[in-house]
């Protein structure tokens, strides 16, 4: 069991966690196209229990890596901006094709995407083994997806329609890689 505290080991017990956190988020996707939404809310947010203490386990035993920096990155794309983009897409606009413009609809989600997707490069660049910054620059995709959540449970009320979600996805997406700067936890 010594290759749980192994920094060096892919298999170490932070990776692990991380790994954890990944399998959420493909049983999420996995609900979600079965039109499971609630199974899919329940592993998105166990990938990001997953995702908090990974990075604990990683400072409190000493097992941060590049390795793990990148790993928890994939992670977070996963879990936090494909699964969240997904779950808006099949939960508001799948099926309602023929009342929206899908290049309209398309263009937001790969917005969003990339700017989640850019966010992470731009952490990983900066990122370095074992040190974590006071602040975040930019708000990192784990809020970037409650925010997202947020705007689906506001929605499921009838006070917003799509087209303030689609407005909604775009302003997250913005924020992702923005100078605004959010105290680390």
């Amino acid at each position: 069991m010594n290759f749980l505290f192994n920094k060096y080991n892919h298999f170490n017990l932070a990776n692990i966690v991380t790994f954890f956190n990944i399998t959420c988020g493909i049983f999420a996707i996995y609900f979600l196209t079965h039109d499971e939404f609630l199974g899919a809310a329940l592993f998105a947010w166990l990938a990001g229990a997953f995702d908090i203490f990974d990075g604990k386990i990683a400072r409190k035993f000493n097992l941060s890596t590049e390795f793990g920096i990148q790993l928890d990155s994939y992670a977070d794309f996963l879990s936090f901006v494909i699964v969240p983009a997904m779950f808006i897409y099949f939960a508001i606009f799948d099926g309602k094709e023929q009342f929206f413009s899908m290049t309209f609809i398309a263009a937001v989600f790969v917005y969003y995407v990339i700017s989640g997707l850019r966010r992470l490069i731009q952490f990983n660049l900066n990122a370095n083994e074992g040190e974590v910054e006071k602040y975040f620059t930019g708000i990192p995709t784990p809020l970037g997806a409650i925010l997202l959540w947020i705007v689906y449970l506001v929605f499921l009320t009838g006070y917003i329609n799509e087209y303030f979600v689609l407005f909604f996805m775009v302003l997250v997406g913005y924020l992702l890689n923005s100078k605004i700067k959010i105290k680390h936890l």
